[in-house]
């Protein structure tokens, strides 16, 4: 029941088993994108600082070798200024947002600044996190962004908390492990199961045991098997006669059987209607 004692919909279920740090789209498909870690954001900022200080220190330099001591202090002093606020606040600015959040430093990390629903950021984004950044990445040499980051799920910092953005990782391992087959006591059951109801994060969470449980002390693969054979039980239907390991290798091979062979009716359906979509009205000439 919900807060209204209505029965809770399918909306509401499929909601709770949405992690707050996860990604939802408009059709409320939640996307396994992975956040920037708090190690690889600090090696970023550290390429962006450094960069940014060594445009202030060429800026003053070609100052200095243009007015060649002419001007007074006061002068001087203020020309300084405005070279250190372009230099750390004006042109991260604009690099951010022509780049749609990119940076010297976040190209070499392979990031990108998004906003939390996964758009691209725009200036205001873009302006308070420079703005911020000033304060916990250069004056505070870095320090308040480090603990900012190291107490939030996205390790965000500061300017990422008050614009609604954080850093997504977005370079992506090629994935070169072979799918662990059916195996043959499970081939008949896997004719007649049903797992259209098992959620997403959890088929997630069961590849990942799979492709890791051979890097496990037996009684670590044997207790998590247990424990992920546990949640995954209710949604699965006939349940076998199989230990906890081979159970979750057979739900991992149907639901990607069954992925793939919906891909390839996806795909044939597209091509039977291509004719259609992109061909002319009869007699419409071809110009």
């Amino acid at each position: 029941m919900n807060e209204t004692g209505r029965p809770a919909d399918r909306a509401d279920r499929h909601s709770d088993l949405i992690r707050d740090d996860e990604l939802v789209t408009g059709e409320a498909v939640a996307l396994d994108v992975r956040p920037a870690s708090v190690i690889l954001r600090a090696a970023g900022s550290i390429i962006d600082t450094i960069a940014y200080l060594a445009l202030y220190l060429l800026i003053m330099l070609a100052l200095v070798m243009t007015i060649a001591g002419d001007t007074d202090s006061a002068l001087t002093q203020a020309i300084s200024i405005a070279a250190l606020v372009f230099a750390v606040l004006i042109v991260p600015v604009l690099v951010e947002t022509l780049t749609h959040g990119r940076s010297l430093g976040k190209l070499a990390i392979g990031a990108r600044i998004v906003r939390d629903d996964g758009g691209a950021i725009s200036l205001r984004h873009a302006f308070i996190r420079a703005l911020t950044g000033v304060l916990e990445i250069i004056m505070t040499l870095g320090g308040l962004a480090a603990i900012t980051a190291l107490l939030n799920g996205r390790s965000k910092r500061l300017g990422d908390l008050l614009a609604g953005t954080y850093s997504q990782h977005e370079r992506v391992q090629r994935n070169k492990e072979i799918p662990r087959p059916m195996p043959e006591a499970l081939l008949t059951w896997s004719q007649t199961v049903d797992i259209a109801r098992l959620p997403d994060q959890l088929a997630r969470r069961v590849a990942q045991y799979l492709r890791q449980s051979p890097h496990l002390t037996p009684l670590t693969r044997e207790r998590l098997a247990q424990t992920l054979s546990a949640e995954v039980t209710p949604f699965v239907s006939p349940l076998p006669d199989a230990p906890a390991e081979s159970f979750l290798i057979g739900v991992a091979a149907v639901r990607r059987e069954r992925e793939y062979t919906a891909l390839l009716l996806e795909r044939e359906r597209l091509a039977r209607l291509a004719p259609i979509l992109t061909g002319l009205p009869h007699g419409f000439p071809n110009r």
